[in-house]
């Protein structure tokens, strides 16, 4: 007889119950579903906006894409909490409509059992939220703003839209009615900028051209056919006119460099954020004290969600997702709302970073216990459901009393 192979029952011992395997598998595609749905509509927004705050500069394509790269753990953190939650309320919503829920309950399985694998699974991304939190975002937020630096103050090379006032740097602003196909031509022009002594000058010219140096890092105009004004310490302004003028002032094309990471508190890791803590300046302590509760909060209010989900969507079954989705909705925006007027207010210096990022994560983890221990006692009802079961029959009334009247009540009546 052959001796049991011990590895085979290790996994065998380690391997989840049927029940946890059959809620996670039927949990798993939803979750796939609305992770895409939520982070394509976020990302699909940030585009379009970032799109029309680069519309009028000089900013490739491919700079636009690193930047949505670089911002994609922010949305990842965001979109993946917001699946997991959605997930579990629509997993246990239609296991509600089969009346599947009622033979689990009926078996013996209490709501706590039933719970267990959701929060599990939070756990798990719990730890997602740390890595993407914690230490990718920093890094994808210092990227993006690197990245928007160059966009929005890269120097011109006349690659812009026509009728669009720039700022080439020098305190110099240059427009042009048009710009032909080379970049290089430009008709309709006008410069204004401030001398080395502070008086202003103007140049309008029919004509001008951007003359590259050797290795193109400058750009140098020349125009034709303008006239200039010239501000003077005494006496009337200086005003003229030329047929050929060189600007005695070079464009620039190359951007500078752009600051150290770690001025601001959010792009420091989990790792740096305590040690701006102990050794920063008064107000920086408290920037970094709140940046850091704020990621911690964010990561383990997580596994905290199903006490929320699963309530609400045992209520939800036989078809009436509609308050339930309103009331989740409802509460995890004012919770994330409320973490971030609490870091806001710790930022001004105006409460403790402790009390006002933990606070709203205590008053959130007492409603989730609450409603929970609430539907154990009473599987499918919870106090939220009843308010706003309260609201629906109310807005029923006013549409049966001032509302349109029914083809076939109408046609009683007549």
């Amino acid at each position: 007889m052959a001796s049991p192979n011990p590895a085979r029952g290790l996994l065998r011992r380690l391997r989840p119950p049927l029940v946890d395997r059959y809620l996670v598998t039927q949990m798993a595609p939803a979750m796939a579903v609305s992770f895409g749905v939520v982070l394509v509509a976020l990302l699909l927004y940030r585009i379009l906006e970032l799109f029309n705050m680069l519309a009028e500069s000089s900013a490739r394509f491919g700079l636009i894409m690193t930047m949505i790269g670089n911002l994609a753990p922010h949305y990842l953190g965001l979109a993946i909490p917001a699946a997991y939650f959605i997930s579990m309320f629509l997993v246990i919503a239609r296991l509600g409509d089969n009346s599947e829920v009622d033979a689990l309950l009926a078996s013996g399985l209490s709501i706590v059992r039933l719970t267990k694998p959701f929060v599990w699974v939070g756990v798990v991304v719990a730890v997602v939220s740390v890595l993407l939190l914690g230490f990718l975002q920093p890094f994808g937020r210092y990227g993006f703003n690197a990245d928007l630096n160059a966009a929005l103050h890269s120097q011109w090379d006349a690659r812009v839209q026509p009728r669009t006032f720039v700022g080439p740097g020098g305190g110099v602003t240059l427009t042009a009615d048009s710009v032909d196909p080379s970049g290089r031509g430009l008709r309709g022009v006008f410069l204004r900028r401030i001398n080395s002594e502070g008086r202003e000058q103007v140049f309008t010219a029919e004509r001008g051209t951007l003359v590259p140096n050797h290795d193109g890092t400058q750009l140098t105009l020349v125009l034709d056919n303008g006239q200039q004004f010239q501000e003077r310490t005494r006496g009337e302004p200086l005003v003229g006119a030329f047929e050929r003028l060189q600007v005695d002032q070079t464009f620039d094309t190359r951007n500078p460099p752009f600051r150290a990471r770690g001025v601001s508190a959010r792009e420091l890791t989990l790792f740096e954020l305590p040690e701006r803590m102990a050794h920063g300046e008064p107000l920086e302590r408290e920037k970094a004290a709140a940046e850091f509760y704020t990621r911690i909060v964010r990561s383990i209010s997580v596994p905290l969600l199903p006490l929320l989900a699963v309530p609400l969507g045992m209520a939800a079954k036989r078809g009436r997702r509609g308050p339930g989705i309103v009331v989740s909705a409802i509460v995890l925006f004012l919770y994330e709302n409320a973490i971030d007027m609490g870091q806001s207010l710790a930022n001004l210096g105006a409460v403790s970073p402790l009390a006002a990022v933990w606070t709203p994560f205590a008053v959130f983890t007492a409603l989730c216990v609450w409603l929970f221990v609430h539907s154990r006692k009473r599987p499918g009802e919870t106090p939220f459901t009843a308010v706003v079961d309260q609201v629906e029959s109310l807005m029923a009334f006013v549409r049966r009393r001032f509302g349109r009247p029914e083809p076939e009540a109408a046609a009683a009546t007549a």
